[in-house]
């Protein structure tokens, strides 16, 4: 037996009341909730993606800065091979390094003797 849609239609009244005030007002608070929450998301993704570029720039700044030094620690390294050959070269016809040492002048020989003071006792202290 086939249902009229009268019927149907008072069912389906009768299961859901007509919107009220209340109800009205909560579905708009739910609206504004998930509104302020997709900003709230929005920004918060905008800000890792900026701290994300912001890494990866200072990630590329230091990888530069890196290999400037690397750079210059060979090229030290390499002026130093140079210093060190030409001191090894130099050293067996360098006068200065096979000669002995000089005599102190004689004002050092004598300086020493110049402060130098009789012995003095200290005064013995009587009890």
């Amino acid at each position: 037996m086939p249902r009229s849609s009268d019927s149907s239609d008072s069912s389906s009244s009768s299961q859901s009341p007509p919107p009220s005030k209340q109800d009205s007002s909560d579905d708009m608070r739910k609206v504004q909730r998930r509104e302020k929450n997709r900003i709230a998301a929005q920004k918060s993704r905008l800000r890792q993606t900026q701290k994300a570029d912001t890494l990866h720039l200072e990630s590329e700044d230091l990888e530069r800065q890196n290999a400037a030094l690397r750079r210059e620690i060979k090229q030290l390294t390499e002026e130093m091979k140079q210093f060190t050959s030409m001191l090894s070269s130099h050293e067996p016809l360098c006068s200065v390094l096979t000669a002995p040492p000089p005599p102190p002048p004689p004002e050092v020989l004598f300086a020493a003797h110049s402060f130098h003071q009789p012995h003095i006792s200290a005064p013995r202290f009587q009890h």
